[in-house]
C-alpha cells in the first residue's frame, strides 16, 4: 500500500508536548505513578532526552508549584523502545524547608530503563556570579536546517520531525568532520512557542540537554554520524539549572570533551541566553563504537 504523501506530517513541538504530558494515574503507594508515551526515533531507541524531560515532569507533579528543579542525575540502564509505553515511579525521598529530593525510575515491560535523582528548591537568595558566554556568531549568521537539506534528502525528513532547531557554529558533523576538535558550540531552542510555564521549560531544557551534547567525543576523533557501523548511546547525565530561561529562544550551547578512553566519552557543557546569563550546566559519559576501533 503506498502511503499517503498529502497527509500533512504531526507538528513535532505538538508530539513532543503530547510526550511531555504524562497521565497521572491516581496510583500510590510508597511511590507515585505515571505513564507516557514515546515519539518516533530513527532506529526505534526511545530518546533520552525525551526520558529526561518525562522524569522531570513526573517528579514535579509531586511538588508545589513554586519548587523548581535545580539538578538531575540519572542512568541510562537500557534501550529503550518507541513502541511500548513507559511508566514513572517516584519516591519522594524527602522534603525540607527549602529542598526536596525526587527518585525517578522509568519502566517499560516491568525493567527499569532509567533511574535518576532530582532535587527541587524554592528561590532563594543569595551569592551570584557566573562565567561570560564566550563570543560567537548570532544565530541567523548561521546556516538553519533548509541551508543543511538542501543537498542532503536524506536528512530532510529526520530534520523535519525533530522539535528542536540546530545551527552550528562550526560546521555540523553529520556526514564529515571538517576539523577535528574536542570543542564546539550550537544555537539551539524548540521550534516554535510553547507557551509561559516554567516547569516546562525547564523540562524541556532538559530535553534540549542530550541533542548535540555527544558530538563534541566524535567531533575530537574526526567521527562523523553517518560513520557505517558506529554504535552510541548515553551512560548517563547530569543537569544542573542555574536561571530560568526559555526553551523556544535560542540558547547558545557551548560543548566540550575533556577525556574519552575505553569505549566511553565525557562530555561536558554550559547553556546561554543571548543576553548573556548561563542558564544550565551539563554532563553526560556516553558509550561509542567505532568498527575498525573495535
Amino acid at each position: 500500500m503506498t502511503p499517503d504523501t498529502n497527509v500533512p506530517a504531526p507538528d513535532p513541538i505538538d508530539v513532543l508536548l503530547g510526550v511531555l504530558a504524562l497521565e497521572d494515574t491516581g496510583a500510590r503507594t510508597s511511590e507515585d505513578i505515571f505513564t507516557g508515551s514515546s515519539h518516533p526515533m530513527p532506529g526505534g531507541r526511545v530518546f533520552g532526552g525525551q526520558v529526561l524531560g518525562q522524569s522531570i515532569v513526573a517528579a514535579s507533579r509531586t511538588l508545589p508549584e513554586d519548587r523548581f528543579p535545580h539538578s538531575l542525575h540519572g542512568y541510562f540502564l537500557r534501550p529503550g523502545d518507541v513502541r511500548k509505553p513507559l511508566t514513572f515511579a517516584v519516591d519522594r525521598i524527602h522534603d525540607g524547608r527549602s529542598f526536596s529530593r525526587r527518585r525517578i525510575q522509568a519502566f517499560q515491560d516491568g525493567e527499569p530503563i532509567f533511574s535518576g535523582i532530582a532535587s527541587f528548591q524554592d528561590e532563594d537568595p543569595g551569592f551570584e556570579h557566573q562565567l561570560p558566554m564566550p563570543e560567537v556568531p548570532e544565530p541567523e549568521q548561521l546556516d538553519g536546517p533548509a541551508a543543511i537539506v538542501a543537498d542532503r534528502p536524506e536528512a530532510s525528513l529526520i530534520i523535519r520531525a525533530n522539535p528542536i532547531e540546530v545551527r552550528h557554529v562550526e560546521s555540523d558533523i553529520y556526514l564529515s568532520v571538517d576539523e577535528k576538535s574536542p570543542r564546539q558550540a550550537v544555537w539551539t531552542r524548540l521550534r516554535r512557542p510553547i507557551g509561559d510555564d516554567p516547569m516546562l521549560h525547564r523540562a524541556a531544557i532538559a530535553y534540549l540537554t542530550d541533542f548535540t551534547i555527544q558530538e563534541t567525543v566524535l567531533r575530537a576523533h574526526g567521527v562523523a554520524w553517518a560513520t557505517p557501523g558506529m554504535r552510541t548511546a548515553s551512560l548517563d547525565h547530569a543537569i544542573w539549572w542555574h536561571r530560568p530561561a526559555r526553551a523556544d529562544e535560542w540558547l547558545l550551547y557551548v560543548q566540550e570533551s575533556p577525556s574519552a578512553r575505553g569505549g566511553r566519552g565525557l562530555a561536558q557543557g554550559q547553556l546561554y541566553t543571548r543576553d548573556g546569563r548561563l542558564v544550565a550546566t551539563v554532563a553526560q559519559e556516553i558509550m561509542l563504537r567505532v568498527p575498525d576501533l573495535a
